[in-house]
């Protein structure tokens, strides 16, 4: 019976190429399958081949768990009932079934299903060093949800139509272009995949195309790809001698083009890369005029001001422009037109500075003095030099030392009142996640509460203060949760 266990473990290993312990391991399976059929409620079981006599064992498992937490007596013992913690596993030895009266077809079908994984494992393995290359392959099947792609050699890839470009059509013995993916699909392993549609397709085809990029002269910094439209693709060059863009466009465009037909025609815009993330966006905008660049970078984001003229082509059909120069810089960007973002300014500009004025009891002209030299806030005044703000012209020490005590005395008081002493469960720090900073910025603009917080809409919540609307509404919601308790 050992001996059994053994020459068809051998057997199976010689004709398919595979490893002895993949061997094991499904016919392990095979008897648990059948171990199961003794008993009537479900059940867990585990078999120990030795893989040098053949001989194995049988085990059923539980699942120690608490007595409130008992659900399946097939899977689970409550603690009480053993002296192991718990988490743990109990474990009993039961007989074993022979392996000459398995089930044969049972049997079977887990051994050829382990040796398929095995297989599709060991072909993923040889084409590991290649993922996210491109490689060709020619149609082999063609299904209503994905394509099978004979790479050679016995290899196959899956092209699921979701990874084709929009309107791409393939047929059997049609010979194509992808780039190679690993994909792991539920119970079945790690297998081939590849992808027609993902930004790596557009880099690779210029590696081919263009023999600078092979050999490292020039850098593909950033692909941001709306597939079958179009692509942004920002590059770099390490010789200072030769041009990136124009290395990549080839003469009267030979490279560029080769690289769109394969593509379906797809529109690709070549952009020099540029540390600089605002100078990186005027590029990427190409012909759009930009008349200002407010970077936010806690949240990662842009304001981008553009000419009314200009306003319709820097957001590009269906937003297209600004999402792929979004992707480009890795930066959101709000673009508007230069009068809003005037507007915007001088609205901000107001607000903080009848901030300044209420709290600090200064007139506008001394506000707008702060303001212009970059303190914009009570906390900047509070934490600022005494020596920096006495450079300021008109300002000396005493005026500079009093208007840093006022703020400092401000922010105190108003941390008094978003953090009552009486656990009043009322203010705003008692908004779950809400911070002191956040606090005290809401209160300035006077929200000084949890009700008036949670009765504001996102709309008036980013026009008083710089949150995006999705924090703005996740804000909201948080200081409404209260209502929704009972």
């Amino acid at each position: 019976m050992q001996n059994e266990i053994l020459l068809v473990a051998e057997a199976v290993s010689s004709e398919k190429g595979l490893p002895k312990e993949a061997i094991f391991e499904a016919i392990e399976q095979a008897l648990a399958t059948a171990t199961k059929k003794r008993y009537q409620e479900s059940s867990n079981i585990e078999v120990l081949i030795d893989p040098q006599t053949g001989e194995y064992e049988t085990f059923r498992l539980w699942e120690v768990v608490s007595k409130e937490d008992f659900e399946d007596e097939g899977f689970q013992v409550i603690q009480n009932e053993t002296n192991n913690e718990i988490g743990s596993s109990v474990r009993e030895k039961v007989d074993n079934v022979e392996f000459g009266r398995i089930a044969a077809q049972a049997a079977k079908q887990v051994i050829v299903q382990k040796v398929r994984e095995a297989e599709r494992a060991q072909v993923v393995e040889k084409y590991r060093n290649v993922l996210g290359e491109l490689v060709n392959g020619t149609v082999k099947k063609v299904t209503r949800e994905f394509l099978i792609i004979d790479l050679g050699e016995g290899a196959e890839a899956i092209l699921s139509r979701t990874e084709l470009i929009p309107g791409e059509v393939f047929r059997i013995g049609d010979r194509l272009r992808a780039v190679l993916q690993e994909e792991e699909r539920e119970n079945r392993g790690p297998q081939l995949a590849l992808s027609r549609k993902c930004p790596e397709m557009v880099a690779e085809l210029f590696k081919l195309e263009v023999p600078e990029i092979s050999e490292q002269v020039i850098e593909i910094k950033a692909v941001a790809r709306d597939p079958g439209s179009r692509t942004k693709i920002a590059v770099k060059t390490n010789d200072n001698r030769i041009d990136p863009v124009g290395a990549c466009v080839g003469m009267r465009g030979s490279r560029v083009q080769a690289v769109s037909n394969e593509l379906g025609n797809e529109r690709l815009d070549i952009v020099i890369w540029d540390d600089d993330p605002a100078q990186l966006l005027i590029n990427s905008m190409g012909p759009v005029e930009i008349t200002s660049i407010v970077l936010d970078e806690v949240r990662g984001s842009m304001d981008v001001a553009v000419t009314q003229d200009t306003l319709a082509q820097a957001i590009g059909k269906s937003g297209q422009n600004v999402r792929l120069s979004s992707q480009i810089t890795g930066w959101k960007l709000n673009v508007i037109d230069q009068a809003a973002a005037e507007e915007k300014s001088q609205e901000q500009t107001e607000s903080i500075s009848s901030i300044l004025v209420k709290n600090l009891d200064v007139d506008d002209d001394l506000a707008q003095t702060l303001i212009s030299n970059g303190y914009s806030s009570l906390e900047s005044i509070s934490s600022a030099p005494l020596e920096s703000l006495s450079t300021i012209e008109g300002f000396d020490d005493d005026i500079s030392n009093l208007l840093i005590n006022r703020a400092k005395e401000v922010l105190i008081t108003m941390a008094m009142e978003v953090s009552t002493d009486d656990g009043e469960s009322g203010d705003l720090m008692s908004v779950e996640g809400m911070e002191m900073t956040l606090a005290l910025e809401l209160s300035q603009k006077g929200i000084n509460d949890r009700e008036e917080l949670a009765e504001q809409s996102i709309e008036e919540l980013t026009s008083i203060i710089d949150i995006s609307d999705d924090d703005a509404g996740d804000l909201i919601m948080r200081a409404r949760a209260h209502w929704f308790e009972d």
